[in-house]
């Protein structure tokens, strides 16, 4: 297990200062941020994140994300040009080290929430999705206080309108046949430059304002491993994504796809169901609805040996920062997560 901590760059307020004092902390998750989704990577622009990295006594071997383009998700004409920059975009990142870059294919919206700063009974606030709250919002229509990650930012309204159509013409089995198309010409890439492609399921796993989504359980991650039959093709366990869902047995998909050799970077976070959705929650398994040892345990039974990084953490102690990123809480989980691997790693012995 190598244990590592996401960095949005150099304005992140949790600095590689911070991050290298995290006990047993190996690597740096970051990418390139002032790129447009779809556009090559400068070469300079990927030195500049190593040389801090590795500056900070840190590794540069992990990217999150390289984004995929919308023209590739709807399988436009337009897909090609950006599926070859995608293509030089992990023969840049290879270049300069990087083992493992973690993806998505979801339409739109990444991960959604309806609330970002939930107070939790302990004082700490969370990340948090209530279905009654997205029920109650239109994303094509009037203005809303809903907060989801990617929407006013990257798109007009009427942006977003155009393209949500266009997805709602779309069925499942049509992104899926685009995500093939992706898939196959993306992973003799990666294989040639050793370079492990891990997609990250859809957060959380069911459909979100009528757009199709298709990695959101087991059968689903059979289904996308078997697209292509290589090492390099494989996915980013994310507890938290798949065990929003009570369908969802984490602990045996941790195993079974660690079996494989297929799991090549793991987000570890706790939630809590409840009633009208999920709460994010501490790492710890009695906070939430996951037994995180239980998960660990899967993992190393399984063989996993990737990378592991703590999750979307809470605002503890006063802190300010990018909600679900700050540092308090995520270096807590790191801890957590050491302890864990190390129990299990020493109980074997």
């Amino acid at each position: 297990m190598k244990l590592s901590f996401r960095w949005y760059g150099p304005e992140d307020p949790v600095t590689l200062n911070h991050i290298r004092q995290i006990p047993g902390m190996d690597s740096i998750v970051t990418a390139v941020y002032d790129v447009p989704v779809g556009e090559v990577w400068p070469r300079e622009s990927i030195a500049k994140l190593k040389k801090q990295t590795e500056e900070a006594g840190l590794h540069f071997e992990v990217i999150e994300s390289v984004p995929v383009h919308e023209d590739i998700k709807l399988g436009k004409p337009t897909r090609e040009k950006y599926i070859e920059n995608y293509c030089e975009n992990i023969r840049r990142v290879a270049e300069a080290g990087v083992k493992c870059i973690c993806y998505n294919f979801m339409p739109v919206f990444d991960w959604t929430r309806t609330q970002l700063d939930h107070e939790l009974p302990d004082g700490s606030t969370s990340l948090v999705y209530y279905q009654s709250q997205v029920d109650q919002v239109n994303p094509l229509n009037g203005d809303s206080d809903l907060t989801l990650p990617g929407w006013d930012a990257s798109y007009t309204r009427e942006e977003l309108a155009a393209v949500v159509a266009e997805y709602n013409q779309m069925r499942s089995e049509d992104l899926w046949e685009n995500l093939r198309y992706f898939i196959e010409r993306v992973i003799p890439v990666a294989k040639e430059c050793d370079v492990y492609m891990a997609i990250h399921e859809d957060d959380p796993c069911w459909s979100i304002f009528g757009l199709p989504r298709i990695i959101v359980d087991e059968k689903s991650i059979d289904r996308f491993l078997g697209l292509y039959d290589d090492v390099h093709h494989g996915i980013t366990l994310c507890t938290g994504s798949l065990g929003c869902s009570a369908k969802n047995d984490v602990v045996k998909m941790a195993y079974k796809y660690a079996k494989m050799g297929r799991i090549h970077f793991a987000h570890l976070r706790n939630v809590a169901l409840v009633e009208d959705g999920f709460e994010e929650r501490a790492h710890l398994s009695s906070c939430g609805s996951l037994d995180m040892y239980a998960i660990a345990k899967a993992l190393h039974d399984g063989g996993f040996n990737g990378y592991v990084r703590p999750d979307h953490g809470r605002m503890i102690w006063g802190e300010k920062g990018r909600a679900g990123y700050g540092l308090f809480d995520r270096a807590l989980g790191a801890t957590y997560i050491n302890g864990l691997f190390e129990a299990i790693e020493k109980a074997e012995k």
